[in-house]
Protein backbone atom coordinates (compact mmCIF):
# COMPACT_ATOMS: atom_id res chain seq x y z
CA UNK A 1 0.00 0.00 0.00
CA UNK A 2 1.27 3.78 -1.23
CA UNK A 3 0.43 7.03 -0.86
CA UNK A 4 0.68 9.24 -4.31
CA UNK A 5 -0.51 12.07 -6.20
CA UNK A 6 -3.43 11.75 -8.94
CA UNK A 7 -0.64 13.16 -11.00
CA UNK A 8 1.66 10.76 -10.72
CA UNK A 9 -0.83 8.13 -11.61
CA UNK A 10 -2.84 9.48 -14.58
CA UNK A 11 -3.75 5.96 -15.60
CA UNK A 12 -6.10 5.76 -12.46
CA UNK A 13 -7.42 9.06 -12.99
CA UNK A 14 -11.13 6.74 -13.82
CA UNK A 15 -10.71 4.13 -11.09
CA UNK A 16 -10.26 7.68 -8.34
CA UNK A 17 -13.39 9.08 -10.26
CA UNK A 18 -15.30 6.41 -9.42
CA UNK A 19 -13.93 6.08 -5.92
CA UNK A 20 -15.01 8.98 -4.88
CA UNK A 21 -18.17 9.49 -6.84
CA UNK A 22 -19.81 6.15 -5.12
CA UNK A 23 -19.42 8.29 -2.17
CA UNK A 24 -21.66 11.56 -2.89
CA UNK A 25 -24.75 12.58 -3.98
CA UNK A 26 -25.53 13.42 -7.40
CA UNK A 27 -26.28 16.89 -6.86
CA UNK A 28 -23.19 17.62 -5.00
CA UNK A 29 -21.21 17.52 -8.75
CA UNK A 30 -23.36 20.56 -9.50
CA UNK A 31 -22.11 23.38 -7.60
CA UNK A 32 -21.09 26.13 -10.30
CA UNK A 33 -18.49 27.42 -8.32
CA UNK A 34 -16.24 24.01 -8.29
CA UNK A 35 -17.30 23.33 -11.74
CA UNK A 36 -15.74 27.32 -12.65
CA UNK A 37 -12.76 26.46 -10.32
CA UNK A 38 -11.41 22.76 -10.42
CA UNK A 39 -9.56 22.91 -13.10
CA UNK A 40 -7.43 25.66 -11.65
CA UNK A 41 -7.00 23.66 -8.46
CA UNK A 42 -6.26 20.66 -10.11
CA UNK A 43 -2.97 22.47 -11.46
CA UNK A 44 -2.23 24.90 -8.87
CA UNK A 45 -2.26 22.42 -5.81
CA UNK A 46 -1.79 18.95 -7.18
CA UNK A 47 0.68 18.06 -4.45
CA UNK A 48 -2.70 18.00 -2.11
CA UNK A 49 -4.69 15.57 -4.12
CA UNK A 50 -3.44 12.16 -3.06
CA UNK A 51 -4.61 8.48 -3.45
CA UNK A 52 -4.01 5.57 -1.19
CA UNK A 53 -3.47 2.24 -3.95
CA UNK A 54 -2.72 -1.10 -3.55
CA UNK A 55 -1.76 -3.29 -6.46
CA UNK A 56 -2.73 -0.87 -9.02
CA UNK A 57 -6.38 -0.46 -7.13
CA UNK A 58 -7.50 2.98 -5.84
CA UNK A 59 -8.53 2.01 -2.01
CA UNK A 60 -9.00 6.01 -1.13
CA UNK A 61 -8.19 9.51 -1.91
CA UNK A 62 -8.49 12.89 -0.67
CA UNK A 63 -7.75 16.60 -1.39
CA UNK A 64 -7.11 19.95 0.18
CA UNK A 65 -6.17 23.42 -0.90
CA UNK A 66 -4.08 26.39 0.85
CA UNK A 67 -5.20 29.19 1.57
CA UNK A 68 -4.84 32.74 3.83
CA UNK A 69 -6.48 32.48 6.98
CA UNK A 70 -5.31 33.92 9.87
CA UNK A 71 -6.67 32.00 12.55
CA UNK A 72 -9.81 34.08 13.88
CA UNK A 73 -12.91 32.47 13.90
CA UNK A 74 -13.92 35.42 11.97
CA UNK A 75 -11.88 35.20 8.88
CA UNK A 76 -12.88 31.85 8.22
CA UNK A 77 -14.31 30.85 4.76
CA UNK A 78 -17.92 30.91 4.80
CA UNK A 79 -17.73 27.12 3.80
CA UNK A 80 -16.75 24.67 0.85
CA UNK A 81 -17.01 27.35 -2.19
CA UNK A 82 -15.85 30.31 -0.54
CA UNK A 83 -12.43 28.20 0.53
CA UNK A 84 -12.18 27.38 -2.72
CA UNK A 85 -12.14 30.62 -4.30
CA UNK A 86 -9.64 32.25 -1.83
CA UNK A 87 -7.23 29.48 -2.42
CA UNK A 88 -7.15 29.49 -6.02
CA UNK A 89 -7.65 33.50 -6.49
CA UNK A 90 -4.79 33.79 -3.61
CA UNK A 91 -2.45 31.86 -5.84
CA UNK A 92 -3.01 34.11 -8.94
CA UNK A 93 -2.36 37.38 -6.61
CA UNK A 94 0.27 35.51 -4.61
CA UNK A 95 -0.66 35.71 -1.07
CA UNK A 96 1.34 33.76 0.76
CA UNK A 97 -0.64 30.84 2.31
CA UNK A 98 -1.07 29.58 6.08
CA UNK A 99 -3.47 27.03 5.91
CA UNK A 100 -4.58 24.19 4.56
CA UNK A 101 -8.26 23.31 4.35
CA UNK A 102 -9.21 19.67 3.68
CA UNK A 103 -11.88 19.94 0.77
CA UNK A 104 -12.80 15.92 0.57
CA UNK A 105 -12.03 12.29 1.52
CA UNK A 106 -13.59 9.27 0.30
CA UNK A 107 -12.79 5.32 0.50
CA UNK A 108 -14.23 3.01 -1.80
CA UNK A 109 -16.87 1.36 -0.65
CA UNK A 110 -15.18 -2.30 -0.84
CA UNK A 111 -12.39 -1.07 1.10
CA UNK A 112 -14.41 0.56 4.23
CA UNK A 113 -13.68 0.29 8.13
CA UNK A 114 -10.24 0.18 7.66
CA UNK A 115 -9.45 3.61 9.04
CA UNK A 116 -7.76 4.74 5.43
CA UNK A 117 -9.62 8.30 5.64
CA UNK A 118 -7.42 8.94 8.06
CA UNK A 119 -4.54 7.95 6.15
CA UNK A 120 -5.31 10.05 3.99
CA UNK A 121 -5.83 13.45 5.92
CA UNK A 122 -2.82 12.29 7.83
CA UNK A 123 -0.65 12.12 4.63
CA UNK A 124 -2.48 15.78 3.81
CA UNK A 125 -1.43 17.32 7.25
CA UNK A 126 1.99 16.06 7.09
CA UNK A 127 2.69 17.58 3.46
CA UNK A 128 1.00 21.15 4.91
CA UNK A 129 3.60 21.08 8.06
CA UNK A 130 6.45 20.25 5.55
CA UNK A 131 5.82 23.08 3.57
CA UNK A 132 5.43 25.26 6.45
CA UNK A 133 1.12 25.94 6.75
CA UNK A 134 0.62 26.38 10.26
CA UNK A 135 -3.08 25.73 10.31
CA UNK A 136 -5.43 22.62 9.07
CA UNK A 137 -8.88 23.10 8.89
CA UNK A 138 -12.06 21.30 6.99
CA UNK A 139 -15.90 22.45 6.03
CA UNK A 140 -17.19 18.98 7.40
CA UNK A 141 -19.61 17.26 5.67
CA UNK A 142 -21.15 15.42 8.51
CA UNK A 143 -22.02 11.69 7.22
CA UNK A 144 -25.24 11.45 9.79
CA UNK A 145 -26.40 15.21 9.11
CA UNK A 146 -28.91 13.96 6.19
CA UNK A 147 -30.96 12.12 8.64
CA UNK A 148 -31.74 15.51 10.36
CA UNK A 149 -32.56 18.28 7.95
CA UNK A 150 -34.40 20.46 9.79
CA UNK A 151 -31.58 20.53 12.56
CA UNK A 152 -29.01 23.21 12.50
CA UNK A 153 -25.27 22.14 12.19
CA UNK A 154 -24.45 23.87 15.31
CA UNK A 155 -26.97 22.10 17.24
CA UNK A 156 -26.75 18.78 15.47
CA UNK A 157 -22.36 19.34 15.89
CA UNK A 158 -23.29 19.33 19.66
CA UNK A 159 -25.24 16.01 20.13
CA UNK A 160 -22.71 13.39 21.56
CA UNK A 161 -22.19 10.10 23.09
CA UNK A 162 -21.33 8.84 26.61
CA UNK A 163 -17.95 8.68 25.56
CA UNK A 164 -17.83 12.54 24.80
CA UNK A 165 -17.45 12.15 20.71
CA UNK A 166 -19.54 13.46 18.33
CA UNK A 167 -22.84 10.89 17.81
CA UNK A 168 -21.31 10.98 13.57
CA UNK A 169 -18.59 9.09 12.54
CA UNK A 170 -17.02 11.73 10.29
CA UNK A 171 -17.05 14.03 13.15
CA UNK A 172 -15.24 11.20 15.22
CA UNK A 173 -12.69 10.42 12.93
CA UNK A 174 -11.60 14.23 13.18
CA UNK A 175 -11.84 14.55 16.44
CA UNK A 176 -9.70 11.42 16.88
CA UNK A 177 -7.37 12.92 15.32
CA UNK A 178 -6.83 15.94 17.59
CA UNK A 179 -9.77 18.16 15.84
CA UNK A 180 -11.71 20.65 17.35
CA UNK A 181 -14.84 22.44 16.33
CA UNK A 182 -15.08 25.63 15.34
CA UNK A 183 -18.59 26.76 14.24
CA UNK A 184 -20.84 25.86 11.46
CA UNK A 185 -20.20 26.71 7.52
CA UNK A 186 -23.50 28.28 6.78
CA UNK A 187 -23.27 28.48 3.35
CA UNK A 188 -20.79 26.30 2.16
CA UNK A 189 -22.25 25.51 -1.06
CA UNK A 190 -25.07 26.91 -3.22
CA UNK A 191 -26.75 24.58 -5.81
CA UNK A 192 -28.82 25.09 -8.45
CA UNK A 193 -31.02 24.13 -10.92
CA UNK A 194 -34.22 23.77 -12.57
CA UNK A 195 -36.69 21.99 -11.32
CA UNK A 196 -36.81 18.86 -13.72
CA UNK A 197 -32.65 18.77 -13.25
CA UNK A 198 -33.29 18.63 -9.14
CA UNK A 199 -36.18 15.93 -9.76
CA UNK A 200 -33.37 14.18 -11.85
CA UNK A 201 -30.26 14.58 -9.08
CA UNK A 202 -33.05 13.93 -6.50
CA UNK A 203 -34.60 11.13 -8.11
CA UNK A 204 -38.08 12.14 -6.92
CA UNK A 205 -41.13 14.40 -7.71
CA UNK A 206 -41.14 17.84 -6.89
CA UNK A 207 -45.26 19.15 -7.51
CA UNK A 208 -45.45 22.17 -5.78
CA UNK A 209 -43.61 25.14 -4.66
CA UNK A 210 -42.11 23.96 -1.15
CA UNK A 211 -39.29 22.68 0.95
CA UNK A 212 -38.26 19.40 0.28
CA UNK A 213 -36.31 17.00 2.50
CA UNK A 214 -34.18 15.18 -0.11
CA UNK A 215 -32.12 12.22 0.00
CA UNK A 216 -28.38 12.79 1.51
CA UNK A 217 -29.04 16.52 1.38
CA UNK A 218 -27.79 18.01 4.96
CA UNK A 219 -30.53 21.10 5.03
CA UNK A 220 -33.96 20.96 2.96
CA UNK A 221 -34.20 21.86 -0.60
CA UNK A 222 -36.34 24.93 -1.94
CA UNK A 223 -38.18 24.16 -4.70
CA UNK A 224 -40.07 27.05 -6.42
CA UNK A 225 -42.41 25.43 -9.12
CA UNK A 226 -43.08 29.08 -10.70
CA UNK A 227 -40.02 30.13 -11.22
CA UNK A 228 -38.54 27.03 -12.41
CA UNK A 229 -36.00 27.14 -9.63
CA UNK A 230 -34.27 24.82 -7.25
CA UNK A 231 -32.03 25.70 -4.38
CA UNK A 232 -29.78 23.85 -1.91
CA UNK A 233 -27.69 26.07 0.59
CA UNK A 234 -25.40 23.39 2.29
CA UNK A 235 -24.51 23.89 5.77
CA UNK A 236 -21.22 22.28 6.83
CA UNK A 237 -18.89 22.53 10.24
CA UNK A 238 -15.36 23.93 10.29
CA UNK A 239 -12.65 22.08 12.33
CA UNK A 240 -9.45 22.87 13.31
CA UNK A 241 -6.45 20.00 13.52
CA UNK A 242 -3.75 20.56 15.99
Amino acid sequence: MEIVTRTDHPELQEAATVAFRERWPEFIFHDDVSRQHMGRVRTYFARYDVMVIDDGAVLAGGWGVPMAWDGTVQDLPSGYDEALVRAVEGREAEVAPTTLSFMAAAVSASHDKRGLAAVVLGELSRRAHEDGLGHVIAPLRPTCKHRYPTVTMAKYAGWSRPDGLSIDPWIRTHQRMGARVLCPAPRSMVIEGTVAEWEAWAAMVFPVTGEYVVPDALNLVMIDREGDRGVYVEENLWVQHS
